[in-house]
């Protein structure tokens, strides 16, 4: 008895449960399973009513923000998740979720794990492996005025996401050669096609028309996001482009990070899907990045 009052505990309680009652672990256990979709899973027992939910494997989170809401809005149960759209690795742990009083009336918990319906709110989608043409662009490389610097950093980030490069091609300020270098990349087994270069206001940035005479269409050119505001994404057929601009080679997080693995999950993306990015599109550019645990593209 000394010691339960050392801390602080001058009373023992007993609970007893009502049929219309629910227990914080229990409570916990039927909120993790509602919250829990496709890549998702439930960490250990339930530990004072709280349970971490974790990426099954590495891939890209999604939460549906507005049945979160609703989630929450409930009042006695909570659920709190790393940000939508964040990249995440197997074992990451991606929310949590607990009853806040230590019991509860079981319609509570009930309705809040309805409110999650039959795909959950938390849901882990894996990475397509892609084979990946690279196109240098601009007359400064192409003639071997300076060295290219995008390869290696764009080799390095498709690598990190378990994709790889199948074929680089360069190619100077030409519409034609870009077009038809693009082409060779499709037929040399890419299924995705990245440039860099040649996305400015020159009159000789024409990396965007060599991308239109390949096929491409759904294009979109801009994106409210820094670094990165001559983005360009569309597709050939079914095969994404994605056009770097110049800043590419001097930030090491771009608008590309934020894009590349919502492609790889298969999403399109449009004039919409790039105009929701200005929330969150501003890089505070650290001095130690610690991308993509901060702000950005959130």
């Amino acid at each position: 008895m000394e010691h339960l009052k050392r801390l602080g505990k001058d009373h023992i309680y007993v609970l007893t449960l009502s049929d219309d009652e629910i227990h914080e672990n229990e409570a916990a256990d039927i909120l993790a399973k509602g919250l829990c979709g496709d890549g998702v899973i439930i960490s250990g027992e339930p530990t004072e009513g709280k349970l971490s939910l974790v990426a099954a494997h590495n891939g890209l989170l999604h939460v549906d923000v507005d049945h979160l809401y609703d989630f929450n809005l409930l009042g006695e149960v909570m659920c709190a998740t790393l940000h939508h759209n964040t990249p995440v690795k197997k074992g990451t742990q991606v929310g949590a979720t607990r009853l806040i009083p230590l019991t509860s009336h079981r319609s509570i918990v009930e309705e809040a794990a309805n409110l999650c319906g039959e795909k959950g709110i938390l849901r882990v989608k894996p990475l397509k492996k892609v084979k990946a043409g690279l196109i240098i662009t601009g007359n400064e490389v192409y003639y071997g005025r300076i060295k290219d610097r995008f390869e290696p950093v764009l080799r390095e980030k498709l690598a990190k996401l378990g994709s790889e490069v199948v074929r680089v091609a360069f190619a100077p300020d030409d519409i034609d050669h870009i077009a038809a270098e693009i082409t060779a990349s499709i037929e040399a087994g890419a299924d995705c096609i990245i440039t860099s270069g040649g996305m400015s206001v020159d009159p000789d940035d024409v990396t965007r028309m060599g991308i239109a005479k390949a096929g491409a269409t759904d294009t979109v050119y801009g994106s409210p996001v820094l670094p990165g505001a001559m983005f360009l994404v569309g597709r050939i057929g079914d095969i994404p482009v994605l056009a770097l601009p110049a800043c590419g080679m001097f930030h090491r997080i771009t608008v590309f990070d934020i894009v590349l693995p919502r492609v790889l999950t298969g999403e399109r993306l449009g004039r919409k899907e790039l105009a929701t990015m200005g929330h969150g599109g501003l890089c505070s550019t650290c001095k130690i990045c610690t991308y993509p645990i901060c702000h950005f593209g959130k």
